[in-house]
């Protein structure tokens, strides 16, 4: 069989066909496109040379080999952050760790990465992705073999806040995508990348005992040896991603960020730009505060579910971590089908459909994380917990399907911002929630799903201009509903004049297809399916 095989839907084109499954993702038609010439790229691209399909298997360079580096790499931080969790048990009792230890390490491994999440969205719009994320993967690998020589409280949390610094590779991940696959696919490829880096706190909870139970009985390790030991593992793995992605790793599609720029081919862009039309776009605060309470919930059930389990059920440490495991292994197919489902109701809705998706899949998880919380029986419990892990995962997925349209010029900070929400909606929960004997963890978990449930609201307030919002239409203005308006507005008329809002317009020719029912564009001859358009 074949290894070039897709898991993903042909998406209709402008002239009406009907929708079919396919071997990989097809966007919608663009406008006319004449006189093509021919590409050095394996895939068939769109007027920014980025992907127009999503081939799973495929290592073809620069995009698929790009997809993989990102998501791995992601994968391998989340491993590593959360890999005392499922130890927590033998950690706790190594180290005479309170209760109130406990919460302040799980606060300390998400509040770290809310400020390099930050740094790694300004790297990434001024840098690139590329040296981002072989940076800080070699740099965080350091604080997790120190794990290995903790011996007290103080430096348990201490280590497990620099560790926590690594999951700015999430913010990395997503903008490389993001600047290699068309935005009709958008939802759908971010959601599996980032949906797979997600299920390292899955694997964690499995890896993890499985290694202390290998070094314990194979290696004649004691119980307190044995699982620091086990810490060499996720932090050899960082350290080889690094160097990886360093060797074969490429920013975008035409080239290294630096090595484009000297050429002239791009510009270097202003940090104080970057960041005025970041902070200065509501929509930015609005994602910030939805994905605090989408991935915010997920960051905050992967450090407290496998003690859960353990201590309500008094089930064993390794049936404990397996149960847990099933909470971030769902990432493998509930994110990724968070954004196909953003992608596809946008194909059919435009943008109204990406955000109404996004208030259901987010609303969903909420009410089954209040019915954890009221579980009274094991297998009731397990239901709750898969359900709801099935929902929040997939409003995160459908979070990054809409993310990329908020701004081009600061598509990395805001990216960085919005990945920072989810670290601090998580600082929040656990504080409030499950860092004192104040409530219980099945209060804690009702109470954080009510939060998520009322933080969901917001988002219908969410309005684009050329697209409309969840309740309004599109702006009836013809020149401030375009798409040309929209991001070429975040250019001032001197920056015009030296053609630097190009990638803009071009950005914005290619997120037509968000007008949903709406896209009227006439295709009278097509690009060629390995070609590109002549005249960009």
């Amino acid at each position: 069989m074949s290894q070039e095989l897709s898991t993903s839907i042909s998406h209709e084109s402008t002239t009406g066909s009907d929708q079919t499954v396919a071997l990989s993702v097809e966007p919608q038609e663009g406008p006319t496109e004449l006189l093509p010439e021919p590409t050095r790229f394996a895939l068939p691209v769109d007027s920014e040379h980025k992907a127009k399909t999503f081939k799973i298997f495929s290592l073809a360079n620069p995009h698929m080999r790009s997809f993989h580096l990102a998501w791995f790499s992601f994968f391998t931080c989340v491993v590593s952050t959360f890999a005392a969790a499922p130890l927590l048990p033998i950690i706790r009792d190594n180290l005479n760790l309170t209760q109130l230890d406990i919460g302040n390490a799980g606060v300390a491994s998400v509040s770290g990465s809310i400020f390099s999440r930050l740094a790694m969205g300004v790297v990434c719009d001024l840098i690139g992705p590329r040296y981002g994320s072989a940076f800080v993967l070699m740099l965080t690998a350091p604080p997790v073999f120190f794990m290995s020589t903790v011996s007290s409280a103080a430096g348990y949390v201490a280590v497990r806040f620099m560790i926590g610094f690594s999951l700015a590779t999430f913010v990395s991940c997503q903008y490389w995508v993001s600047t290699m696959f068309n935005s009709t696919i958008i939802g759908s490829v971010s959601g599996i990348s980032a949906g797979w880096g997600d299920m390292g706190g899955g694997a964690t909870q499995l890896l993890m005992p499985v290694l202390y139970e290998l070094i314990s009985r194979v290696a004649g390790a004691t119980p307190f040896m044995a699982w620091r030991i086990a810490f060499f593992i996720p932090g050899g793995l960082q350290l080889i991603m690094g160097i990886l992605i360093l060797l074969f790793g490429q920013d975008l599609p035409d080239g290294n960020l630096s090595d484009l720029q000297k050429k002239g081919d791009m510009t270097k862009d202003k940090f104080s730009k970057v960041l005025w039309y970041s902070i200065s776009n509501y929509r930015t605060w609005v994602f910030v505060l939805l994905y605090g309470y989408s991935m915010g919930v997920q960051l905050t059930t992967n450090n407290i579910i496998a003690q859960y389990f353990f201590d309500r059920f008094h089930l064993k440490l390794h049936t404990a971590g397996i149960i847990a495991t099933s909470f971030g292994m769902a990432n493998i197919v509930s994110r990724p089908f968070g954004g196909f489902m953003s992608d596809r109701s946008a194909r059919l809705f435009g943008m109204r459909g990406r955000l109404w998706i996004l208030w259901f899949f987010q609303t969903l998880g909420g009410i089954f994380c209040i019915w954890l919380g009221f579980a009274k029986t094991l297998p009731t419990a397990v239901i709750a917990m898969v359900l709801f892990s099935l929902g929040a995962q997939a409003a995160c997925g459908a979070t990054y399907g809409i993310v990329p349209f908020i701004s081009r010029r600061s598509l990395g900070l805001i990216s960085g911002l919005t990945g920072s929400g989810g670290n601090v909606g998580s600082m929040i929960t656990q504080l409030l929630f499950f860092s004192s004997p104040r409530y219980t963890t099945e209060q804690g978990l009702t109470y954080m799903g009510m939060m998520t449930v009322a933080c969901t609201l917001p988002v219908a307030i969410v309005h684009f201009p050329q697209w409309g919002s969840m309740f309004c239409a599109a702006s009836k203005d013809g020149k401030r509903a375009s798409e040309e308006y929209y991001y070429s507005s975040e250019w001032d008329q001197a920056e015009q004049e030296k053609s630097m809002h190009l990638g803009s317009l071009k950005f914005a020719e290619n997120s037509r297809s968000e007008r949903g029912k709406r896209n009227e564009i006439i295709v009278s001859s097509t690009t060629p399916p390995f070609a590109t358009p002549d005249h960009v």
